[in-house]
């Protein structure tokens, strides 16, 4: 709109329109003229009374024919009349070159405002000559449909800028507002307009364009933050690719790093010892899910016994462990650049997605999942956990536990039949992939509190998992303790600075090292807040569309 606004305030335009209806109602009068040699007549008249005496009348006559004014509007009467509109030409010169003989050129006018003209320029090594080098979607340029990559610029406003360095063009290109005028020489073969690409991927990285020197121009680039949705509309250069991000009502391409490009000087990087090496990150502390020592507490919640509630198995970070098997995670190429994406949304007849809650020190995850269930255990479950020690009296096979032997217990975790599972006072405790299935078999959303090692475990097409990364608000000072959550649970206990500062730290750690595989992210103020926003997390995604990888959906 606002493009339009600038196009139509322009006074040469309002010129034009007003001509070309002057030309319409010519048309529809279709009026003939009188005699096809206006000039002639009042050039004889002029002549005649020359010759001779005038009189007062005569002379004021002679006067109007001779101006210049009327002189000039006789001509174009004729013009018209004799419908002669076509320039007459100069005859070519002798001397003129054949080689230049065959270049056509092609005067080019755009109109833009504050917007830079959406192009980039190089200088060709061999010729010298400066070559249109990419054409930005949705900007000024790819609008015309003028100027094409490969054109040669000769002239910018009248200007040449044969001899003048791409910096110094840039300039003159960025300072010409309004109506700006190109001298183009065209391509041989001018490329296609380019076509709306519909690859979409996910930015597993931040990137700022002024800070990146080695683009080709700052101005033309893409700022993006990580877990932002880009739309791809050409990959033709290897080096720097042309998205828009999602939603933007910027209709404009810019220049992004190609993922192989990153990938390369993130290796370089890794190589100078400038980067950490992502295979071995410091490893962070997390919700441990249990605010008691005894592990092997009721399924208890607001004095109701729930079925198949448990406090998750409290495990020290050293004992507990992740089973290896397959999954997507971007990381699998080591450097973490963009994963592609595409919309997903639950039909009636698959299976609901798993949920897949992890949490920074303090979050208490496992109290969180155990209201959102109580409040609709016929919707929401969570996945009953194996373990050998001895049923007690009152427990249920299936319902606290599956209850097994060291033996199996050994056997299913060589199968890698767990997505996670360790040792607690001399039992083994583990989450397996056949009890996750087996609630999704009875069409219930399977709810997990996982240590972040498992989502690559859980990463693939079958599950489809949505991650939701809990951390506490945490306040400045322990003088606003009362608005936090200790990260043991107790409500008694006195928090810390330090502990407060660990908090953080545990939060920080687990998004640097995980949170490209976060959906979203739930500040947790207090509990009654954080489970009416998980609420309405879990019921937005049995009915809208997500993102997910395009390989859950392409299988």
């Amino acid at each position: 709109m606002v493009f339009l606004k600038d196009v139509f305030s322009e006074r040469s335009l309002g010129y034009l329109m007003k001509i070309h209806e002057k030309l319409r109602q010519y048309e529809r009068q279709s009026p003939a003229p009188v005699l096809h040699s206006a000039s002639s007549l009042a050039e004889d008249v002029t002549e005649e009374l020359q010759s001779g005496p005038m009189s007062s009348d005569e002379k004021e006559l002679l006067h109007l024919l001779t101006s210049p004014h009327l002189k000039a509007v006789l001509s174009v009467h004729d013009t018209v009349a004799q419908k002669n509109f076509d320039p007459v030409l100069p005859p070519l010169p002798d001397d003129f070159e054949d080689e230049i003989e065959e270049e056509s050129v092609k005067i080019v006018r755009l109109v833009k405002n504050k917007e830079p003209l959406g192009a980039t320029i190089r200088r060709d090594e061999a010729t010298g000559a400066v070559i249109v080098a990419r054409i930005m979607r949705g900007g000024a340029a790819d609008r015309s449909g003028l100027v094409h990559v490969g054109d040669e610029l000769r002239e910018v406003n009248g200007v040449s800028v044969i001899h003048k360095r791409p910096d110094e063009i840039s300039q003159l290109l960025s300072q010409s507002q309004g109506s700006i005028t190109l001298k183009i020489i065209p391509a041989i073969k001018e490329e296609d307009r380019l076509r709306e690409s519909k690859v979409y991927v996910r930015a597993l990285f931040d990137y700022i364009p002024l800070e990146d020197k080695a683009t080709p121009c700052q101005e033309a680039g893409l700022s993006f933050k990580r877990g932002d949705i880009l739309q791809v509309v050409t990959q033709d250069d290897q080096t720097w690719w042309q998205a828009k991000r999602v939603g933007d009502s910027n209709l404009r391409a810019g220049l992004v790093p190609s993922k192989q490009f990153q990938e390369r000087r993130l290796a370089y990087r890794m190589k100078m010892g400038t980067l950490p090496n992502p295979k071995s990150p410091k490893k962070p502390v997390y919700d441990q899910g249990c605010d008691k020592e005894d592990c092997d507490c009721e399924g208890y919640f607001n004095g109701q016994y729930i079925a198949g509630l448990r406090r998750s198995f409290r495990l020290s970070r050293k004992d507990r462990q992740g089973s290896s098997g397959e999954g997507s995670d971007p990381g699998d190429s080591e450097f973490l650049t963009y994963e592609e994406v595409t919309r997903y949304q639950q039909r009636s007849n698959e299976r609901p997605r798993l949920v897949v809650l992890i949490g920074s020190l303090g979050a208490r995850i496992n109290e969180l999942k155990q209201r959102v269930i109580a409040d609709n255990p016929h919707r929401y479950a969570v996945a009953v956990p194996h373990t050998t020690r001895p049923k007690k009296p009152q427990e249920k096979e299936g319902v606290e536990y599956h209850f097994v032997t060291k033996q199996q217990f050994d056997t299913d975790v060589l199968n890698n039949k767990f997505i996670e599972h360790g040792e607690y006072k001399e039992n083994q405790y583990g989450t397996s992939i056949e009890a996750i299935r087996s609630v999704q078999a009875k069409n219930k959303m399977c709810i997990v509190d996982v240590q972040p090692e498992a989502l690559k475990r859980l990463r693939t097409a079958e599950f489809k998992p949505y991650v939701i990364f809990v951390k506490p608000r945490v306040p400045e000072s322990r003088r606003r303790r009362s608005t936090a959550t200790s990260p043991g649970g107790g409500d008694h206990g006195r928090i810390t600075d330090e502990d407060l500062q660990e908090m953080r730290q545990s939060a920080v750690q687990i998004d640097q090292q995980y949170g490209h595989l976060v959906d979203r992210v739930l500040i947790k103020e207090d509990s009654a807040s954080a489970c009416a926003e998980l609420r309405g997390i879990l019921e937005r995604l049995e009915r809208e569309s997500f993102w997910v990888p395009v390989n859950w959906v392409r299988t």
